[in-house]
Formats: structure tokens, C-alpha cells, sequence
């Protein structure tokens, strides 16, 4: 026997015939259809003035609306963001307002939600959220264990040329390794002055940053081309929260004594803030004595790093059961497992950042991958769905018959 099809206007139909009927009184009539007595007498009272018409919805739209845009108001908008596309909704406010003698004028949102209505606003493009690995856990226990990197609020010197003051310092002894000052906070310029520091000091097991660039970027698990010179190397990048810069707090409170005793004044020009920047690092280091040391300098703790910075850059390297791709320049990697291809083309885009890198993927569940640099998890790509998540919490979202996975 095929199941019964049923609509609110036919139960409702029904409803009126058996009530017609005489078989049933009206409040065991409206308790088998589940209706409250006062739905029953009101659908009773349509189908006697209306018939069968009165039985259908009706429209719950107001048959007054006192605060509804005139056509004239709407037509002087809609023509005005025609004729100035690019201005927003409150111009164009104030633009008509001088031009036309009315009461009243809508609100601005009111004014936004009718050019949205006529397809008069693009939508705005929602840039993509990287995944982030969460609040650095790493103590600052031993002498190169971890160095802090960031750049001092930028500044003029006295001719007019900007300064940008990059500073690394060695997190448990507070040395201060590198006080730069650059023209621009670019990949190069820091690139330059940490090989600098790394052949001078050795290598630290991590750098910790903030999420700016160039220490991160906008790509899969916010990595960076100088995090991904870092891993080569044997350094782990570590990145505080977003809008958490106590997480790195002895750096900030460092800037603060940095600013008072070099940048207050500034200098004439970059080379003689350069010379003052060297002489506080000296001072800083050798002299100053500092409380959280018990009264010691930074030099006074300090020791370099027992590892070298390599005379050629080291490839990474993988275990064996992973299965390793080399990205291409254009940021992807051809992906074919089983003889199966699990994405369009075999094609997987990863991130132009990796561009001829070597990353490795190992299998965590069925179709799941894990994908890696080196030790750092960049993601988890899913054979199902044929995405890339650098997001954990959106894999989660996206993948539900997936049992919990640990934490990145």
C-alpha cells in the first residue's frame, strides 16, 4: 500500500467535511486533527464567507506600512547610485538631502538594503582564515631554546627617511642578538640580518613571531617563506595568537626601553640611528644590569648556539611510509594514490609559498590525509570531499563522520 500524500489545504478540507457530517462534536474533531479550537473556528468562519478560497494561506504581509519607501524616494536613490556607483549609502544621503526638500529620509540602512535589493552592491569577497596553531606553550628554559622577532613601531629620522628597527632576542637570557634598522619591512631586508645573526650565533630550535609579515602570511597554517627558509634549517616557527602581543610580552616590554633610549629624539639620518641602535646593544647587553636576570647583564647568561648554520641549505626530510610531492610553482602538487585520482585532474592546490619545496603526506584515516613541512602540519586534505583544511575546526565542520582527531 503506497503512503498517503497530504497538504494543509486538503486536511483542511476534511476538516470542514467531517465537520458538516455531524459525526464528530467540534472539540473531538479539532483534537484528531491537532488543531486548537480557536484554528478550528477560524479556518469554519473563512470556508462560510469564502469557500473553498478561504482555506488557503494568506498572506501575512501588513496591509499598511506607513514607513514604506515612496516610489519617488526610491526612484531619486536608485538613480543617484546609477549615476555614482561608488559612492556609499550615506553620501548619497547627503548628496540628495541638498538637492530635494522632502520630510523625511530613510535611514541608511534602510538606503543600503534597497541598493541591495536592485543589485546595486558587489558582494564583498571574505578573505580566507588560516589556520592558527594556537598559544605558544614553549619555556623559555635555556640560552637559544627560543628567540622572539619582531619589527619596533616604524619611525622618521630627522632627514624624513622612514626607520624600520627589527629586533631579535634570545628569550631566556633577554641578549639582544640583532637591533637593524631597515627602510621597509620586506622578506629580504630580514632575511639578510637573521643569516647574519645565524652565522654569528648558530641556530636557535625556534623563532616566535607575531602573525605580520614577512614572518607570516595569509596561506595554509599562515606560512611564511621565511618560516619555510626556518624549517630547512632545523627552526621551529612559532606564532602567538592574533591581537595577543602579551604572549610575547618580554619583546613589547623591550620596545618600550628600545624607543625611550634611541628613537627619543630620532636620529639625522638612517646610518647615524644605526650607530646609536649598535651602541644600546652593546650597553644593553654587556652593562645594563637587568632585574628578571637578579641584577646579571644578558652577555653574562648568554652562550651561542652549538649549532652551526650550515654552509648549504638542507633539504627536508620525510619517514618512509609518507608519500612525498614536490609543489610546483604555481603552488600544487599532483596527487594520484590507488591509481585513483581524488581531485580534479589529480590536481591538489597547496600554496605558492611551497613553491619547489618537498612536503609528505601520511595517511591518518581512511581517505584522510595529514600534510606536512617538514615536522610542521600544514593540513588535513580529504579524499571525500577533495579539499584542503589548514583549518582543523572547519575539517571538523566539514567532515562530521570523522571520529575526533588530536589537536594540531
Amino acid at each position: 500500500m503506497p503512503w498517503k500524500e497530504t497538504s494543509p489545504m486538503r486536511e483542511r478540507t476534511e476538516f470542514i467535511v467531517e465537520h458538516r457530517s455531524g459525526l464528530y462534536s467540534f472539540s473531538a474533531l479539532c483534537e484528531k486533527y491537532q488543531i486548537s479550537r480557536k484554528t478550528g473556528y477560524k479556518f469554519l468562519e473563512r470556508f462560510e464567507v469564502d469557500g473553498l478560497e478561504g482555506l488557503r494561506d494568506r498572506s501575512r504581509a501588513p496591509k499598511s506600512s506607513p514607513q514604506r519607501l515612496s516610489a519617488e524616494v526610491v526612484e531619486l536613490l536608485v538613480t543617484a547610485r546609477h549615476k555614482h556607483p561608488r559612492w556609499g549609502a550615506q553620501t548619497i544621503l547627503d548628496y540628495l538631502c541638498r538637492r530635494h526638500e522632502l520630510e523625511h529620509w530613510p535611514a541608511r540602512s534602510t538606503v543600503a538594503e534597497l541598493f541591495k535589493r536592485h543589485g546595486l552592491v558587489q558582494p564583498r569577497r571574505r578573505r580566507p582564515r588560516p589556520g592558527h596553531p594556537g598559544k605558544p606553550q614553549t619555556p623559555m628554559s635555556a640560552p637559544n631554546a627560543v628567540w622572539t622577532i619582531d619589527f619596533k613601531g616604524q619611525f622618521r629620522t630627522q632627514d624624513g627617511i622612514y626607520c624600520y628597527p627589527l629586533t631579535v632576542v634570545d628569550g631566556f637570557s633577554r641578549y639582544l642578538l640583532v637591533c637593524k634598522g631597515l627602510t621597509s619591512p620586506n622578506h629580504d631586508g630580514v632575511h639578510r640580518a637573521l643569516e647574519r645573526a645565524f652565522r654569528e650565533y648558530g641556530l636557535p630550535e625556534i623563532i616566535r613571531s607575531d602573525n605580520g609579515s614577512p614572518f607570516a602570511s595569509q596561506a595554509i597554517r599562515r606560512i611564511s617563506r621565511l618560516a619555510v627558509w626556518w624549517i630547512r634549517l632545523g627552526i621551529s616557527p612559532e606564532l602567538i595568537e592574533p591581537s595577543h602581543p602579551e604572549q610575547n610580552g618580554r619583546h613589547e616590554r623591550f620596545h618600550r626601553t628600545l624607543k625611550d633610549e634611541t628613537a627619543r629624539p630620532s636620529r639625522a639620518n638612517l646610518g647615524c640611528q644605526q650607530r646609536r641602535f649598535d651602541h644600546f646593544r652593546i650597553e644593553y647587553n654587556q652593562e645594563r644590569p637587568h632585574r628578571a636576570l637578579q641584577g646579571n647583564s644578558p652577555a653574562m647568561l648568554y652562550v651561542p648556539s652549538p649549532r652551526p648554520y650550515p654552509a648549504q641549505l638542507p633539504q627536508v626530510e620525510y619517514p618512509s611510509h609518507f608519500e612525498v610531492r614536490r609543489v610546483s610553482r604555481n603552488g600544487g602538487i599532483r596527487w594520484k594514490h590507488n591509481s585513483i585520482i581524488a581531485t580534479n585532474n589529480g590536481w591538489l592546490n597547496v600554496s605558492s609559498v611551497l613553491a619547489e619545496e618537498y612536503v609528505g603526506l601520511e595517511e591518518i584515516r581512511d581517505g584522510i590525509w595529514a600534510l606536512y613541512f617538514g615536522p610542521l602540519l600544514l593540513g588535513r586534505f580529504d579524499e571525500r570531499t577533495k579539499k584542503l583544511y589548514g583549518n582543523l575546526r572547519s575539517m571538523k565542520a566539514a567532515t562530521p563522520h570523522l571520529s575526533p582527531m588530536s589537536s594540531d
